[in-house]
């Protein structure tokens, strides 16, 4: 099932691409990331921008947070529960995400964020559906930025609709992210 009717397409690819080109000039770095989960993949790429705000500072820590927009292409891996069966999915996405770091904003860091994303079709692999396009996606992670600036770290990925109907089985990830700021 497409969520895009034939006519509201180009309506909706024009609405991202000036979206993504505002965001380009907002954005202080740029992300890639590859995640699994059980008979799923995806690959990513992202935007973020920092909000530059520290919150409940203290010995040298604060409570951070930027936007991160995403763009994602999933790969389930037994569509349909056809163990021959693929179904690739486009996601795009925009979460604010809260990180705890060092006030140098280098070293590690922990993080925790819960965003909204929409995907090109309903998700139907290995007996998990999800009945809705419109998804929460939340995380959490950790990770390390070197003193040169890049970013990588680890995180649990959910996504799910939040019970808006069913049925509803949720995907996980565990991912790999690296960002770079530019």
């Amino acid at each position: 099932m497409q969520i895009f009717r034939k006519g509201s397409k180009s309506l909706v690819t024009g609405l991202i691409f000036v979206a993504s080109s505002f965001a380009c000039h907002a954005a202080d770095s740029v992300s890639l990331e590859l995640d699994g989960g059980e008979r799923v993949q995806m690959a990513r790429v992202g935007l973020q921008w920092d909000w530059n705000k520290h919150w409940f500072s203290s010995n040298g820590t604060h409570i951070g947070g930027y936007w991160d927009l995403t763009l994602g292409q999933l790969r389930g891996m037994k569509y349909r529960n056809d163990p021959n069966a693929t179904q690739d999915i486009t996601l795009i996405g925009i979460t604010p995400v809260f990180r705890f770091q060092r006030d140098s904003k280098t070293g590690p860091y922990a993080e925790a964020g819960i965003g909204i994303n929409l995907m090109s079709k309903l998700y139907d692999n290995d007996d998990n559906r999800l009945s809705t396009a419109f998804q929460f996606g939340d995380h959490v992670g950790v990770g390390y930025v070197f003193a040169n600036k890049l970013d990588v770290g680890l995180k649990l990925q959910h996504y799910s609709n939040g019970g808006i109907k069913e049925p509803n089985s949720g995907i996980n990830f565990i991912g790999l992210r690296a960002s770079y700021p530019y």
